[in-house]
């Protein structure tokens, strides 16, 4: 999505998962441990297909998802995303298969889930660190409504090095609980560059820790 960022000096992470977890209870929003579960719309796509395995990106990955990040599970059907359709920051019409060639983070969030709103500034960091043209952290705002509120949040964060997506419609959540992988918000995929989910996770995660920044590399590296 850019050209290779250099490097910046490390910077203080106040947002550990423990502190994730701590605030969302605070605010009586988190279920199970997992985030905030939300009601299915009618909204969303029907066809998904299947992807082929790709084993040696499934073990490292299952490899890679530990301490921070240790909730991440490889998919055991991995199927495509491609086709999963939202709106970039102009509001224009777009899709991950617009993505392809990049591996990608894929985030679902909400500015009324706490959890979401606690890690935001840990995917901002991991976007910062380790976004290139082989990788980028994609996320997708699911309020209802106008924007005003997520682009707000973005503002008042200090939000910088992500992106602005947007699906209004809740129909990404709505495929993605289809397809078994999404229990609530914050749900997060790991999506290759030809466009297939290789895991996913539901719940809040440290994303810029070394646990984090060990799990993008296994994703990069495609099982190589």
């Amino acid at each position: 999505m850019s050209d290779p960022k250099p490097t910046p000096s490390p910077a203080p992470r106040p947002w550990g998962t423990k502190r994730i977890l701590s605030l969302a209870l605070a605010g009586g929003l988190l279920a199970g441990a997992f985030g905030v579960y939300v009601m299915e719309t009618r909204s969303g796509n029907e066809t998904v297909a299947a992807c082929p395995a790709a084993t040696g990106l499934a073990s490292a990955l299952d490899a890679a998802a530990r301490g921070e990040v240790a909730a991440m599970r490889p998919l055991e059907t991995p199927f495509d995303v491609s086709g999963l359709a939202f709106k970039d920051g102009e509001g224009r019409d777009t899709s991950l298969g617009a993505m392809k060639g990049q591996s990608l983070l894929v985030n679902l969030w909400a500015t009324w889930c706490a959890p979401c709103r606690a890690e935001m500034p840990a995917l901002d960091e991991l976007e910062r660190e380790a976004g290139d043209e082989s990788f980028a952290v994609v996320p997708i705002n699911v309020d209802m409504g106008d924007d005003a509120k997520p682009r707000g949040f973005y503002a008042e964060t200090g939000l910088t090095s992500l992106p602005y997506f947007r699906d209004e419609t809740m129909a990404v959540f709505n495929d993605l609980k289809r397809q078994g992988v999404a229990l609530g918000l914050p749900v997060t995929l790991l999506v290759d560059g030809e466009g297939c989910a290789r895991a996913a996770m539901n719940g809040p995660a440290e994303w810029a820790s070394p646990d984090g920044l060990r799990l993008i590399d296994a994703l990069k590296g495609g099982g190589a």
